[in-house]
């Protein structure tokens, strides 16, 4: 069962838009050191709809090599062309990677029969461990805790969510719904400050954007948690939540991640794909008076 706190990277390039394979293997090294549990490659932050195949396969490969087994390397297959979804999954498994990561196709947003079909296809395309992303804001669907017991019934290696949807309530009900199916089934928040709520609900933990700015902080709220010294948990949860405020910085919560990664000294670009409006300095200074404030990084 996997269970702490993972990062979905950001997807580093330079500003031309092409990927910046140095900076990104520092910005992993960064996460192992830390202690971060796992890394989620072409999650929403690593802006997974908006690069070919054979560029993201390109980065899962760089990435599971560099990481080379320090911590779990995910990789995000999600996408609109099923074939792509499965080729990727299956390349993954190829590769070395520990699970894939799959979201709800979005635009018509499927019916639950098609939505059976669509995970039913990823899970047959691979051996690795699939975990469902649960994002109903972006993706037009909610994927209903009944639905996701039901996938996991007929898919043995359908183990586990990242439940993002903001409330723990539908959490909660997504722990006992897949844990009557199967006890080991994974349930991740993708919101930063639900650790806490997840894990009394019975949750694995969380997969979420602040880990790459400052995953020690999360580091410390896990090992915390599961040595029962609530009190250093606490105040690396007060932490998270005053982070929080970084995501109301720019356009889009995408450039402030990448801004706030900067600030903590890795010199990377912050342009993320067009369509968008990029990160200006005045945001970027608004981000470093945050991480700047009180409570301070522990």
């Amino acid at each position: 069962m996997f269970k702490g706190v993972f990062c979905p990277s950001i997807t580093i390039t330079k500003d031309d838009g092409t990927i910046d394979y140095e900076q990104w293997g520092k910005h992993l090294d960064h996460l192992v050191a830390a202690g971060t549990n796992g890394v989620l490659l072409f999650g929403s932050i690593g802006e997974f709809y908006a690069y070919p195949l054979e560029v993201k396969e390109k980065a899962v490969e760089f990435a599971v090599k560099r990481v080379a087994g320090r911590m779990k390397v995910f990789a995000g297959v999600g996408g609109t062309i099923l074939s792509d979804v499965t080729a990727f999954a299956a390349f993954s498994e190829k590769v070395g990677a520990d699970a894939v990561v799959a979201v709800a196709p979005y635009y018509f947003g499927p019916t639950d029969p098609t939505a059976k079909e669509y995970f039913g296809a990823v899970a047959d395309a691979t051996k690795l461990p699939v975990i469902l992303y649960n994002f109903p804001a972006r993706t037009g669907m909610d994927l209903s805790p009944e639905l996701v017991a039901s996938l996991a019934a007929e898919h043995s290696n359908i183990a586990g969510i990242k439940d993002t949807v903001d409330t723990i309530s539908h959490t909660r009900k997504m722990i006992v719904a897949t844990r009557k199916v199967n006890p080991d089934f994974a349930v991740f928040s993708g919101f930063d400050e639900y650790y806490f709520v997840n894990r009394i609900a019975g949750g694995n933990g969380i997969i979420s954007g602040l880990n790459n700015v400052e995953p020690e902080t999360f580091v410390a709220l896990h090992k915390a948690y599961e040595a029962g010294d609530f009190a250093a948990a606490t105040a690396a949860a007060e932490r998270v939540s005053h982070l929080m405020k970084v995501y109301d910085t720019s356009d889009l919560f995408i450039s402030a991640i990448k801004g706030g990664v900067k600030l903590e000294g890795l010199d990377i670009s912050t342009k993320i794909n067009e369509p968008a409006v990029q990160l200006t300095d005045a945001q970027l200074a608004n981000i470093k008076a945050i991480l700047d404030a009180e409570p301070l990084k522990k």
